[in-house]
This record gives C-alpha cells, sequence and structure tokens, in this order.
C-alpha cells in the first residue's frame, strides 16, 4: 500500500528567491536531471503568488499586521512538500491526482488553523519523477499580547514547538486525507523503525559505498554446480549406503548450496539499493549545492544594486533638494512681483470706483434739480407726472439700471 507523504523545510528571507526560482520554475537550466522540461506545461497552481516570494512575503507581513521579531537568521517561511508513490498517482487517475493535491491543500489551511491568507503558494510538479506539491507558507499563531489583545504572530518556532511537532503533522496529514476517501497508510516513526539520518559522508561510510560498488561489479549470481547422486558409482556401493549418502551429505549440502544462492541475490539486492540512494543522494546534494551558490551570488547582485541605488537616491535627493530650493527662491521673486503688480492694479480700480460713485450721485442730484426746474418753468403742477409721461412717450427709463433690463428683456423677446 502506498504512504501519505508530507515533508517539511524552512527558509529564511534569503532562501526564498531560490525557492521561487524553482517551484515557479523560472529557472533556464536544471542541474536536477528527473526535472523534464517538455512536461512543465503541465504543472499548475492551485495558489499563484502575486509576486516573487520576497515580494509576497513583506505583502502579507504589511496587509495582515503579523507581530513578531525578525531577524536574519529567523525562519520567515516554511514548505510542505505532498506526494505520495507514482504507482498510487497512476492507479487513482488524473481527477483523483487533483483532488487528491486541492484536499491536501485544504488540510494546510486548516492545520493549526493557518488560513488561506498566509499561503505564499502552491503549485503542483508533473514534470517530475512522481507529482507533487509545493506549498509555502508563513508560520503564523494565533495567540494575545501582553495587554490580552488577539494577534498573529509571524513566529517558526512556536508554530513547531512541540518536540512532536513533525509527528503530529504527519498523523493529522494520514488521518484526514484517508477520511477523505485515499487509501493510504502512515509511515511508522522512527522509534519503531529505529531510523536513523545520516549524512551523505557518513552513510557512504557506513556502507563502505566504493568497495560496494567494486563488490557489485565483480559479483557472480550463478548457482553452483551441485552433485548429482547419479555421479556416483552405484555399483561400488550398497543401496542402503547410497540412500545414507544421499539423505545426510548430498541433500544437506545441497540445501545449504540454494540458501546461499538467496542469501546472495538478496545480499546483491540491497547492496544496490543502497548504491542507488547514494547515487541519488549525490545528485540532490549537487543540485541543492548549486542553489545555495547561485542565492549567494543572486544576494551579492542584490546587496550591489542596493548599494548603486543607494548612490543614485542620494545624488537625486541631494540635486532635487539644491532645485528645488532654487524654484522656492523663484517663486517668492515672481510672487511677490505679482502681488506688487495686481495690488496697484486694485488700488487704481477703486481709484476710478470712486470717482464713478461720485459722478454717478452728482448726476442723479443734478437729474432731479433739472426735472423741478422744468416744473416750474412750464407750470407743471406734479413732478412725477413729468417723469411718467416722458418715459411713456419715449419707452426710455431714467433709471439707468431699469433702462439696461428693460432693453436686456426687449432683445430675448419678453
Amino acid at each position: 500500500m502506498s504512504y501519505a507523504i508530507i515533508r517539511n523545510a524552512k527558509y529564511k528571507r534569503e532562501n526564498l528567491m531560490a525557492v521561487y526560482r524553482h517551484d515557479e520554475r523560472k529557472n533556464k537550466h536544471y542541474s536536477n536531471k528527473n526535472i523534464d522540461r517538455t512536461k512543465s506545461h503541465l504543472n499548475y497552481s492551485l495558489k499563484d503568488p502575486e509576486f516573487n516570494y520576497v515580494k509576497e512575503f513583506d505583502k502579507i507581513l504589511k496587509k495582515y499586521d503579523l507581530k513578531g521579531q525578525i531577524k536574519t537568521v529567523s525562519n520567515i517561511a516554511c514548505e510542505y512538500m505532498i506526494t505520495s508513490d507514482n504507482d498510487f498517482f497512476k492507479r487513482i487517475g488524473e481527477e483523483e491526482t487533483k483532488r487528491y493535491f486541492a484536499t491536501a491543500y485544504k488540510f494546510v489551511c486548516e492545520y493549526k488553523d493557518l488560513g488561506e491568507k498566509y499561503i505564499l503558494s502552491a503549485k503542483v510538479h508533473y514534470d517530475e519523477k512522481s507529482p507533487h506539491l509545493h506549498l509555502l507558507f508563513l508560520p503564523v499563531v494565533h495567540t494575545v499580547d501582553k495587554k490580552g489583545n488577539t494577534i498573529d504572530k509571524l513566529a517558526c518556532s512556536e508554530f513547531w514547538k512541540a518536540k512532536d511537532s513533525y509527528r503530529q503533522l504527519q498523523n493529522a496529514f494520514f488521518e484526514y486525507m484517508v477520511s477523505n476517501g485515499f487509501d493510504l497508510q502512515r509511515g511508522l516513526p522512527k522509534e519503531e523503525t529505529d531510523r536513523v539520518h545520516y549524512t551523505l559522508k557518513e552513510y557512504k561510510n557506513i556502507t563502505n559505498y566504493e568497495q560496494t560498488k567494486e563488490t557489485l561489479k565483480n559479483i557472480k549470481l550463478e548457482l553452483p554446480d551441485v552433485p548429482n547422486i547419479t555421479d556416483i558409482n552405484i555399483n561400488r556401493l550398497s543401496k542402503k549406503r547410497d540412500e545414507k549418502i544421499l539423505e545426510e551429505i548430498i541433500k544437506p549440502k545441497d540445501d545449504l548450496i540454494q540458501n546461499l544462492y538467496q542469501d546472495n541475490m538478496d545480499l546483491h539486492k540491497e547492496l544496490s539499493r543502497q548504491t542507488k540512494v547514494i547515487e541519488e543522494a549525490e545528485k540532490y546534494q549537487n543540485e541543492r549545492e548549486k542553489v545555495l551558490a547561485d542565492n549567494e551570488e543572486l544576494n551579492n547582485t542584490v546587496k550591489h544594486l542596493e548599494k548603486e541605488y543607494k548612490k543614485k537616491s542620494n545624488n537625486l535627493d541631494f540635486d532635487f533638494n539644491n532645485r528645488k530650493d532654487e524654484l522656492e527662491e523663484e517663486y517668492k521673486e515672481k510672487s511677490f512681483e505679482l502681488e506688487h503688480k495686481y495690488h496697484n492694479k486694485i488700488h487704481k480700480l477703486e481709484k476710478e470706483n470712486n470717482h464713478l460713485h461720485k459722478i454717478i450721485n452728482k448726476f442723479w442730484d443734478t437729474l432731479e434739480k433739472f426735472i423741478s426746474w422744468i416744473c416750474k418753468k412750464f407750470d407743471i403742477a406734479e413732478e412725477d407726472n413729468l417723469v411718467r409721461d416722458f418715459q411713456k412717450e419715449t419707452n426710455t427709463f431714467i433709471d439707468p439700471e431699469k433702462q439696461i433690463k428693460h432693453e436686456e428683456r426687449e432683445k430675448e423677446g419678453i
């Protein structure tokens, strides 16, 4: 039966760009020969990042106001690699394989109440030996601060605080996948298997790798010749003695040879498996070293660009500040000139306006005297009658404002 496989890795900020280039297939060349780029179009995302992993991390950190101290040495992201063996995926078919990864994605959202918003990226790869899911997330714990306020805190050490955190993860993942209808089994914990993790160099020494490879080249997997009772001259032996030789000598040796042959086959199989494991491990180690080297080179490039950017930014700030001072001084001078110019103009208009008011007032006084004089001169009893008759006969108002409004209405046809 196949296993439900979920593995976890922790990353610092400096690792995220290398992980981004691998998971999102941004590299042009890969040292991992298991990657078949002709199948990369089959890869798909359960959650796409808007930016690269570094910018995506910064965006989520700011958007959800995550608390916690983040240092250069801090692990700020974790990645689950979720899969099973290739036979399992072939057996369940394409649609069930997609449901397997969708179910696993849902498990991660619910496990420890993480929430989908703290998942940076979830990418399913079909272009390697077995389909698998790379799921990158922020290890956020939901807790309270010193004042008792509920907060979300980025804290990898607290997320994996329990000594058996990974066992809890394996158990929870297995139970969740089985409860959703996948026929899988749980791998045995290391306490039961007594399995110990070694470095590649230690494993080579323990397995005597170089000598094993040489032995495998020279070992002969041939069954040795077994004596046959018919080869013995039975004419010289009695039947009773013949049976005794067969039962007590030849048959036991024959069984022993068969057992040794089978042991030799099993040993050859195990040695072949060990050498294959080491060869695969060497491949992955070489790829890891290349990724780390690429990451180091990228970090150096970023630092250089940051230095250049800071230098240019300082120069721009200096130029901008100088130009800003010049523009401000120029603005003040022009502003003063305009203010002085319009102040004089306003003063002149006010003077002209006062003069016009005096003329108009004097005109009204003169007009009233003139009407009064006319009435007396021509013995007209009422001044109002004179004004009314003038306006009626000439269609003209003495009051200029009324006359202007009257002319405007006539133009509009009212």
